[in-house]
């Protein structure tokens, strides 16, 4: 139902709030919980630009949406990305408002914390928004030539799809998705808007094309698993772009902090017969062991050939340690290390050096191939001898070997520069730049990992959960589309509750005596066992009547217990929007919501009865940006103390019913409860509607997704609905599991009934 909101309560932020500076009252409502939920993940310069950035969408003159969705979205993209992404976000956000595409903006903000999980560095998400910028400028549409006058049609398409598409393919096929999308229909902008929405038949199968290989996204539970079982380390795994046709395959490790992490390529394919999943699980052994056994050196002084032959032994050395702990991987490294032709290179004219050390890598990794060279297998067993002393085998005894090699090998073409790079890529390895640090550089400033801490010691609550809207025109999920913010109920006075019980003692008697029926024996009698805790007497009298007979005895003499007590969780979830403030017909000084805590009340106190667990809470909305949820009675809470008793009798009833993302909420937390049966009682007096939504199907149909995604869970949901108008609507959402209560005044009785039956 529709309504007012409740009263702002006191800022806790007032000089951040006076920053911000736009004055809206759906942005006061949520301020605080946003800032709260930022506070830990942002400096405080990185604090101040958003806060900057939210202030200048406040006063774009677009109303608080743009506004909104920056102060929800952007701590979800920092906790996964970082902060430094915000001025290339800034960038994108400044070209669309200069552009007839300002309405994109918002749901640019929307769609990005769900790309942010799929593109997590700040490389590949500012390579998104340059696609994005590239699509808006090919795709408006100019009328008098040079400047746009027109948005781009298939912009709005495309951010809607966005989240699934980076899921999908990779970003330079995604970039090549899009070009092919404008110049096939540049200039049809209702086929152009087929195409982006993923309507169109040739939009799919483009979609198909570049759909190889294997996203790392996609293997990266696995692969972290990999790296804690059998490396005892973690570490964030962060996807890099690849352009297949210009740029090697590089993996690379970056230094701990904000941006660090283990740099794999975003996409793999199949290769020499490995998989892409054996492909990353060498490249992150490989990594893995570097962080364990290297030690980085000072690389002023150091020749480049000099560092290129370092490089080549500590690779080889953290190759062999590795593959003497892991000898499993010794059949990938022998597929995918290259091995160059002996004398392929013509030294008169070209640089060879890559592909000696290629081939010296081979030799020196694999000790069981054969080496024809002399040279080579000298200082092949020369590194067996460091390396079989595993324990003080190190990066510097390396760099020595490496600097006599480099200086007993060393030609007159090594200076060429047109060097020969045919067969030398080895797969697994990275670029090595965590072996050298460069004193000239300055390394003063990057001595220091300046970690962030939190220096708010108070949270005022918990962050707000993002969560999915079904959207059925479109028949998707609109990702992270509403926000759901935890509240503790405001405490009332619990002797109201107290006044209510004695006002309704007939019907508690009336439950006392369904309970008794319905309430659990704690032991139940197994009798005529083969084993057990104790003899049955029956049974073993009649055993020795058949052994005096002269018949075989039945040998089932034994008897046991067993528990026969029950098992369920409940979470009773109420409907707090306005409309719970009308007046009962026919009962003078009665409100719904007073009939409401009463039945609540009885409820809460017959399962209590039982032993059952029972978690109470109330949900309203103020537009999707603001669905509260509010806890009364916690699970490990008992019903007898004051506090959730106080809290019942102080909920309130207020603006709107969102129920989806309610729904959503309460299966999350129901979900995590050990019981055989977990039950989600929904008692409403409305259909679900919002200030924001004008068509009235839209949220029902939400409601009715997420009552579907809680079933899959296994998560048994049943309404109780006051509305005598609901069998117009309910039966769509719930399916059979309803129950409609035409005469309010009678639900403090009924409802506990109908937990008895549902539960019987």
């Amino acid at each position: 139902m529709l309504s007012p909101a409740r009263a702002t309560p006191e800022p806790r932020h007032p000089a951040l709030r006076a920053r911000l500076g736009s004055r809206f009252a759906e942005v006061d409502a949520v301020f605080d919980d946003c800032v709260d939920r930022a506070l830990p993940l942002l400096s405080p310069q990185g604090l101040a630009e958003w806060l900057d950035l939210a202030g200048w969408l406040g006063r774009l003159g677009r109303g608080p949406e743009p506004l909104l969705t920056c102060l929800e979205a952007w701590p979800e993209v920092v906790r996964t990305v970082g902060e430094g992404a915000l001025a290339s976000v800034r960038e994108a956000l400044e070209a669309m408002q200069k552009s007839p595409n300002g309405r994109a903006i918002a749901p640019l903000l929307q769609s990005l914390p769900a790309v942010a999980r799929r593109l997590p560095s700040t490389e590949a998400l500012g390579r998104y928004l340059q696609l994005v910028l590239l699509l808006m400028r090919r795709t408006s549409i100019s009328i008098h030539g040079h400047h746009a006058t027109e948005p781009s049609p298939s912009l709005p398409a495309f951010l809607a799809q966005a989240p699934r598409l980076v899921a999908l393919v990779p970003l330079e096929g995604l970039a090549r998705w899009m070009d092919t999308g404008i110049r096939l229909h540049g200039a049809h902008p209702e086929r152009q808007q087929a195409y982006f929405q993923g309507a169109s038949d040739d939009s799919r199968a483009v979609l198909q094309r570049e759909r190889h290989g294997t996203l790392l996204m996609d293997v990266e539970r696995p692969l972290q698993l990999t790296l804690r079982s059998l490396w005892r380390q973690e570490a964030h795994l962060v996807p890099y772009p690849v352009d297949e046709a210009h740029a090697q395959v590089l993996p690379h490790m970056e230094a701990d902090g904000e941006h660090g992490g283990l740099r794999l390529p975003e996409v793999l394919d199949a290769l020499q017969g490995q998989s892409a999943l054996a492909r990353y699980r060498a490249m992150l052994s490989h990594l893995a062991a570097h962080r364990e056994f290297s030690q980085p050196l000072v690389a002023d002084n150091w020749s480049p050939l000099q560092r290129m032959a370092v490089e080549c032994f500590e690779d080889a050395r953290v190759d062999g340690l590795l593959l003497r702990r892991y000898p499993g991987l010794t059949p990938v490294f022998k597929a995918l290390h290259p091995q160059p032709q002996e004398g392929g290179v013509n030294l008169a004219q070209r640089n060879g050096l890559r592909q000696r050390l290629t081939l010296l890598s081979r030799a020196l990794v694999f000790a069981d191939e054969p080496c024809a060279d002399a040279q080579r297998a000298l200082y092949r067993a020369r590194f067996q001898t460091e390396l079989a002393g595993a324990a003080t085998s190190s990066t510097r005894a390396m760099a020595a070997l490496a600097l006599d090699w480099a200086a007993q090998t060393r030609v007159a073409s090594d200076q060429f520069a047109d060097v020969a790079f045919e067969d030398t890529h080895i797969d697994w390895r990275d670029d090595n730049r965590h072996l050298w640090i460069y004193i000239e550089a300055g390394d003063e400033e990057s001595s220091f990992d300046q970690r962030r801490e939190a220096d708010h010691a108070e949270d005022a609550g918990l962050p707000p959960r993002l969560y999915p809207e079904w959207d059925a025109a479109a028949q998707q999920l609109r990702p992270d589309w509403a926000s759901v913010y935890d509240t503790l109920q405001p405490p009332g006075q619990a002797s109201d509750i107290t006044a209510l019980m004695q006002r309704h003692q007939g019907t508690a008697r009336h439950l006392k005596r369904l309970l008794d029926a319905l309430k659990p024996q704690d032991r139940s009698r197994l009798r005529q066992q083969e084993e057990g805790s104790e003899l049955d007497l029956d049974a073993a009298v009649r055993a020795v009547c058949d052994v005096r007979a002269g018949l075989t005895p039945d040998t089932r003499v034994q008897m046991s217990t067993r528990s026969n007590g029950r098992s369920m969780a409940v979470l009773l979830l109420l409907d707090l929007s306005h409309s719970v403030n009308d007046p009962v017909p026919g009962s003078p000084g009665e409100t719904v919501l007073s009939l409401s805590r009463a039945a609540v009340a009885l409820l809460a106190w017959a399962i209590s009865q039982l032993g059952d667990q029972l978690a109470i809470a109330g949900f309203h909305s103020n537009t999707r940006h603001e669905v509260r949820y509010w806890h009364i009675k916690g699970f490990g809470e008992a019903w007898a103390d004051d506090a959730p008793q106080a809290r019942l009798a102080g909920v309130q009833g207020a603006c709107s019913t969102r129920m989806g993302a309610a729904l959503r909420h309460a299966g999350h937390l129901l979900s995590g409860r050990q019981a055989d049966q977990r039950l989600l009682l929904v008692l409403t007096d409305g259909q679900p509607a919002d200030v924001d939504v004008a068509d009235p199907e839209y949220l029902i149909a939400d409601a009715a997704h997420a009552v579907r995604g809680l079933a899959a869970q296994g998560l048994h949901t049943h309404c109780v609905s006051l509305d005598p108008q609901a069998d117009s609507y309910v039966a769509r959402i719930f399916g059979k599991r309803h129950s409609v209560i035409d005469r309010i005044d009678q639900l403090p009785q009924r409802l506990p009934e109908l937990f008895v039956a549902l539960t019987k």
